[in-house]
């Protein structure tokens, strides 16, 4: 297929996206029937009767979704977006090949659109774009300008009636912010005025090939914002032309907090922000909970001073940012004081930053986890397994079910169980329980009063409705 398609042709094309309410292609969608192009999908998971309103909320809002048969590919001048690791054998795929549509990667799509703004913030890093992302977009919207925003999770400050699912926001086209990946080497492909550096540490690739693509990330940058209490992020800092940098631990960065002015709760975090260039300090009261939340907060005022914005205004408004959809979101609390917990921790940094934060507040943590792949889990399950079993006390347990699975000719020899004797082994609590319902009929036989359950994973939609459920029987 050719993937020969410019910014210029684009918009004389209809879209047709492979996989269409995935947390990445549905704001991607969004954005780009907000600008005005042609948009149809088909989804697995619509086919499966996985999570239909949001199906139902797409087509009654003009997205023509087909069964992922093939029978949506009807022209050579459609653009088929996929991801690039999907299987040839997918129908949309196997018939755009045969009437020689061109194909973009979601990746090529996104920068395309990004790249030809005026003004771009992309927010790179192994942990914390989604919630950076959606800070920095409110604190643009809060000192009166229009992004558009491309974010990896809803963003509860733009949810609306009309827009349930606002992983995306259609704004201006020449002021763009969104996070970038780097998991599929995609993060080379975006030029961004600001380019915001969150952390570096092991995830999807080796640290070797974070450097480079973290690197060159900061180098293409017009100001780079560099995290100075991630080493490796640090490392980078001579890469940038012009940088801005932050760190909650790092007291010579541009900003950074007043040690001794953190105040953390389970509502939120409060601290007093330094700016070591003007010798200024600000009051943020954020919101949100965890010491990862601070940092990300520093990150975005960051951002927006690179941007223009004063730290002040930027900090207050922080004050009214709602935070993400299963970003440590709290479902509800029992009478008999048990929470329920979902979040989209996946990765050994973000897990450990969400076991922090519950750790820092007494009661049992109940921790399950849903592996977002078989792939993932080789390729990180010794530190999963060393995050659990550190970050947890004997009184807590973890509890994994078996990997998400939609299909597809991945090897599935190496599953949870591995992870759960690792934590065993390095003196943590651990079950492994294949089928998830049966993992929430455990959970809810050992919930006791004061409890937090958290429920994580990534790459599955209904995890949300599976945190709610175990919430409604423990009600």
């Amino acid at each position: 297929m050719d993937n020969g398609v410019t910014a210029g042709t684009l918009a004389e094309r209809p879209l047709f996206f492979c996989g269409i309410g995935g947390s990445g292609m549905l704001p991607l969608a969004q954005i780009a029937q907000g600008f005005g192009l042609p948009v149809a999908g088909s989804d697995r998971s619509r086919d499966q009767g996985r999570t239909p309103d949001k199906f139902a909320w797409m087509e009654a809002n003009g997205f023509t979704l087909f069964p992922q048969d093939g029978s949506g590919v009807t022209s050579p001048d459609q653009v088929l977006i996929a991801s690039a690791a999907i299987e040839d054998s997918v129908p949309e795929v196997a018939r755009a090949r045969e009437l020689g549509c061109k194909r973009l990667s979601r990746a090529e799509l996104l920068a395309q659109m990004f790249n030809a703004a005026d003004f771009s913030v992309a927010v790179g890093g192994t942990s914390g774009k989604s919630t950076v992302t959606g800070m920095i977009a409110w604190i643009l919207h809060e000192a009166g300008y229009d992004p558009t925003v491309m974010n990896g999770a809803v963003m509860k400050n733009f949810v609306s009636s009309t827009n349930p699912f606002a992983s995306a926001q259609i704004g201006s086209r020449d002021l763009f912010v969104s996070e970038v990946d780097e998991s599929d080497g995609s993060i080379a492909l975006y030029r961004p005025t600001i380019g915001v550096l969150l952390n570096v540490s092991l995830d999807h690739k080796s640290i070797e090939e974070l450097r480079v693509l973290f690197g060159s990330y900061i180098a293409k940058a017009g100001t780079a914002v560099i995290n100075l209490d991630s080493p490796e992020a640090a490392y980078l800092v001579p890469r940038a032309a012009a940088k801005v940098t932050f760190g909650l631990k790092t007291r010579t960065a541009d900003i950074t907090v007043e040690p001794d002015s953190i105040d953390q709760s389970e509502l939120g975090v409060r601290a007093a922000v330094i700016d070591n260039r003007k010798r200024e300090v600000f009051p943020l009261i954020l919101p949100m909970p965890g010491l990862h939340n601070l940092s990300n907060a520093l990150a975005a005022i960051a951002a927006a001073s690179a941007a223009g914005i004063g730290i002040g205004h930027a900090a207050y408004a922080l004050r009214s940012f709602q935070g993400l959809a299963r970003r440590f979101d709290v479902i509800g609390t029992t009478p008999s004081g048990i929470t329920v917990i979902d979040d989209f921790g996946h990765n050994p940094e973000k897990c450990a930053a969400t076991l922090r934060t519950l750790k820092a507040t007494p009661g049992r943590v109940i921790a399950f986890f849903q592996p977002h792949g078989y792939g993932p889990l080789r390729q990180m399950g010794e530190e999963l397994a060393a995050t659990f079993a550190r970050e947890l006390g004997p009184d807590d347990i973890t509890i994994l079910c078996d990997p998400v699975y939609f299909g597809g000719t991945v090897d599935r020899s190496v599953g949870s169980e591995r992870i759960v004797a690792l934590i065993k082994v390095r003196g943590g609590q651990a079950e492994h329980i294949a089928d998830r319902d049966a993992c929430a009929d455990r959970i809810v036989a050992l919930a006791q009063g004061g409890d937090r359950i958290v429920v994580m994973g990534a790459r599955d939609d209904t995890l949300t409705e599976f945190a709610r459920s175990i919430l409604v029987r423990l009600a």
